[in-house]
């Protein structure tokens, strides 16, 4: 998507975007989780569209915060359904809801989905793509490439001339270089074992 750094610089919604989270690396959960949500809207449709509705899918969707969405019924999705102001597609709102509750079994499988991420890094797309699709809901290869090349987890968010992407990756360089990022790079290769370990321990055991 690196032509939109011709099309998004000036325009009134493109503008932010592009200039302050396109391609900007978070930990946040609930960033996470927006923006995993937001491209799942997206499909089939425009990225204006979705940034025109931004505030009003946020306002429905209690700012994307996981624990609370997680808790939404059937009464929830008739409310959501009848909301002009979002995105109105049951598979989409449905989906939103379980990944909210996928998102809560990650923090017991992996500590969080900043840190589920970290484990499974580095693949390319075709290997991301299978992995979303057996964690998550509604993740094709579009919606999965975009949302990792929104945190630059994927390479190819702004154009190599980008100004943005200039100054992007020479945050990304001192990241790397600090000591909390090398401390996750060692995780990294333990944390499939680690978080074994944590579902076993979890579960039931089975009577003698």
């Amino acid at each position: 998507m690196s032509g939109y750094c011709r099309i998004a610089p000036g325009h009134p919604l493109h503008g932010p975007y592009h200039d302050r989270e396109y391609g900007f690396a978070s930990r946040d959960e609930t960033v996470l989780f927006e923006r995993l949500c937001l491209e799942i809207m997206q499909a089939g449709l425009s990225w204006e569209l979705v940034l025109k509705r931004r505030a009003s899918l946020n306002a429905a969707f209690a700012s994307f915060e996981v624990d609370r969405v997680a808790r939404f019924g059937a009464r929830d999705v008739a409310r959501l359904l009848g909301d002009p102001g979002i995105i109105r597609n049951r598979l989409k709102v449905e989906a939103v809801i379980d990944n909210a509750r996928r998102v809560q079994a990650l923090r017991d499988s992996h500590g969080g989905f900043a840190d589920w991420l970290d484990a499974h890094q580095p693949r390319d797309k075709a290997a991301w793509v299978k992995l979303f699709r057996q964690t998550f809901r509604f993740t094709g290869g579009e919606i999965v490439g975009e949302f990792l090349m929104s945190l630059g987890i994927l390479p190819g968010a702004h154009a190599p001339d980008c100004p943005v992407g200039i100054r992007l990756a020479k945050r990304q360089q001192r990241v790397r270089a600090s000591p909390k990022a090398k401390a996750r790079q060692r995780l990294r290769a333990s944390a499939p074992k680690a978080a074994r370990q944590r579902v076993r321990a979890s579960a039931p055991k089975k009577p003698r």
